[in-house]
C-alpha cells in the first residue's frame, strides 16, 4: 500500500503537455482541466526545468507569452506572474480569457536573465477552446477580443435624459415660484 501522501484519486485527471527547446523543458497545464471556455477565465502555467531537472523560476527568466488565433493573428499578450501550482513554486503563469471558441496557439518564449545558464527557448502549445460565456463570433482578428463600445443611441440617451430631467425640474420650480 502506498503512503497517504502518494495516493491519487482515480476520478482526478491530470493532463500536462511537456515540450523541450534546447536545454529547457516545459510542463504546460491550463485550468480548468485543459478545457478552457470562451469568455471565462482560465489559468495557464508552465513549469520550466533545465536539463537535469533543476526548476527555472520566473525570476530567473525573461519570459513572455503570446496567444494567436488559428490564422496566427495575435489575440492576447498576458502578463506572466510567478505562481505556485502542484509541486512547483515560482513558475510562470497567466490568467487568460479567450474571446471565442476555436483553436489557439500559446507561444512561450524566454531567455536567461544575467548569470543564468540555460538556453533561450520558444515553445508552442495548441489549445482548443470550447463555447462558453462569450458570443461566438468568427475568430480571425485581434479586434474580436476588444470590448465593443456601447451603441451611440444609448450614450446619447444616458447624457440627454438627465439633462432633460434637470430642465423640467428647473422649469417646474420657476413656475411654482411665479404662482406664489
Amino acid at each position: 500500500m502506498l503512503p497517504q501522501e502518494n495516493k491519487v484519486n482515480a476520478n482526478v485527471i491530470i493532463a500536462h503537455n511537456v515540450k523541450t527547446s534546447g536545454n529547457v523543458a516545459a510542463t504546460f497545464h491550463i485550468e480548468p482541466s485543459h478545457n478552457p471556455k470562451a469568455g471565462e477565465r482560465s489559468q495557464a502555467w508552465f513549469a520550466l526545468t533545465k536539463q537535469g531537472g533543476e526548476l527555472v523560476s520566473l525570476d530567473r527568466c525573461n519570459c513572455s507569452l503570446n496567444v494567436y488565433d488559428r490564422q496566427q493573428n495575435p489575440v492576447l499578450q498576458p502578463t506572466l506572474k510567478s505562481i505556485s501550482a502542484e509541486q512547483y513554486q515560482g513558475i510562470p503563469g497567466a490568467e487568460l480569457v479567450f474571446p471565442n471558441a476555436g483553436i489557439y496557439t500559446l507561444e512561450l518564449s524566454g531567455r536567461p536573465k544575467d548569470g543564468e545558464d540555460f538556453n533561450a527557448f520558444r515553445l508552442t502549445y495548441e489549445v482548443t477552446v470550447q463555447a462558453g460565456a462569450a458570443p461566438q463570433a468568427a475568430i480571425g482578428t485581434a479586434e474580436s477580443s476588444r470590448p465593443s463600445a456601447p451603441p451611440t443611441g444609448w450614450v446619447l440617451a444616458g447624457v440627454a435624459l438627465p439633462l432633460v430631467a434637470l430642465l423640467v425640474g428647473i422649469l417646474w420650480m420657476l413656475k411654482t415660484k411665479q404662482k406664489r
